[in-house]
């Protein structure tokens, strides 16, 4: 094993100093069970990298506003989380469609992006729909592209918790369109993509555009019928609202 691949050990006093608090603090942390068991060599205790990069998120939840009874269940929710590679993985070895981009966060970064909204509840959400995994002591999201769309929405004033059902219920619509163009391209297209001569990553990669150019259009005109009406109930009937007193007889 390499001097990068071992992890560090510390005695209680050097964890305390390096993670900025006192030993006194830390034992209450280990009681609260906010902390992992520590090594036991004899009567002496050891603890590793990984027991300070969770004494720091605690320190950093905290100077954020979160309690410890709050920092406990995000810890729960946290460690019952899905590992990375059930997220990421992808069996048989096919080409991926996706084009997303996972994102590596710690929990304090991930309470930076909704402040109080990144509770143990909507964490759990998260990871139950997929959004999120563990790996370590790190979080990772399954896309970019997503997790800052969360993050608009939420500045815009809708909830997280609103947010995620959202993306719950589009995640099953989109399960559906994709098995959709999934059984059209493997019955009409790729199963016989080797027989023509192309890989299977090549035909991905030319029909991939032409899948989201169709659903693009389709969304966009779905969009227009629904914010119609929607506006029309909104505003008695009427296709638009200006907002203005109507005009003097």
């Amino acid at each position: 094993m390499s001097e990068a691949d071992r992890v560090r050990e510390y005695r209680v006093t050097e964890l305390a100093e390096r993670a900025g608090i006192t030993v006194r603090t830390l034992r209450f942390y280990r009681e609260r069970k906010l902390i992992p068991p520590p090594r036991r060599e004899g009567r002496i205790a050891w603890y590793n990298d990984h027991h300070l990069a969770r004494l720091r998120t605690i320190t950093a939840l905290l100077e954020r506003g979160h309690t410890l009874g709050g920092i406990a269940e995000l810890i729960a929710a946290f460690e019952s989380g899905r590992d990375v590679g059930e997220l990421l993985g992808l069996d048989g070895g096919l080409p991926s469609w996706s084009e997303e981009t996972p994102i590596r966060l710690t929990p304090q970064a991930l309470a930076d992006y909704f402040d109080d909204e990144a509770t143990a509840e909507n964490l759990t959400v998260s990871l139950d729909i997929g959004y999120l995994a563990v790996d370590g002591d790190d979080i990772v999201h399954i896309s970019q592209r997503l997790l800052d769309a969360s993050r608009v929405l939420v500045g815009q004033g809708i909830p997280l918790s609103a947010v995620l059902a959202a993306g719950r219920e589009v995640r099953e619509h989109v399960d559906a369109i994709a098995e959709t163009f999934a059984t059209l391209l493997v019955n009409h297209v790729l199963a016989d993509a080797r027989e023509r001569g192309e890989e299977v990553g090549e035909t991905v990669e030319r029909l991939r555009p032409l899948a989201k150019s169709v659903v693009d259009a389709e969304l966009s005109m779905a969009m227009d019928r629904r914010l119609r009406t929607g506006l029309e109930e909104r505003s008695g009937g009427r296709a638009e609202d200006t907002g203005r007193p109507p005009p003097d007889q």
